[in-house]
C-alpha cells in the first residue's frame, strides 16, 4: 500500500472517529434529560477547538478535517442547547 493511500485512509478513519466523540454524551443527555454532569466550560472550549479546526481544514483544503469538525460542531451546539434546557 502506498503512503498516499495510507494517509487518506488514516485521515478518513480519524474523521469518522472524531465525529463520533460526542454521540454517547448526546444520547445520554437526551435519554436522561439531564446534563448536570456535563461541563459547560468543556463544551465551550470544544466548540472553539472545532471552529478553529473547521477554519484550518478549509484553509488547507482538507475535506475530512473540515467536514468532521463541522459535524462535531453541530453536535456540540445541540449539547449546549440541551445543557441550557436541562440544567
Amino acid at each position: 500500500m502506498n503512503i498516499e493511500l495510507t494517509t487518506k485512509i488514516v485521515g478518513y478513519l480519524a474523521a469518522v472517529m472524531g465525529t463520533l466523540i460526542m454521540f454517547p454524551q448526546l444520547i445520554k443527555t437526551i435519554k436522561t434529560k439531564s446534563a448536570k454532569d456535563v461541563s459547560m466550560g468543556m463544551l465551550i472550549v470544544f466548540l472553539i477547538n472545532c471552529f478553529l479546526w473547521i477554519i484550518y481544514g478549509t484553509l488547507i483544503k482538507d475535506g475530512p478535517v473540515a467536514i468532521s469538525n463541522s459535524l462535531v460542531f453541530i453536535i456540540l451546539i445541540i449539547e449546549v442547547i440541551l445543557k441550557i434546557k436541562y440544567d
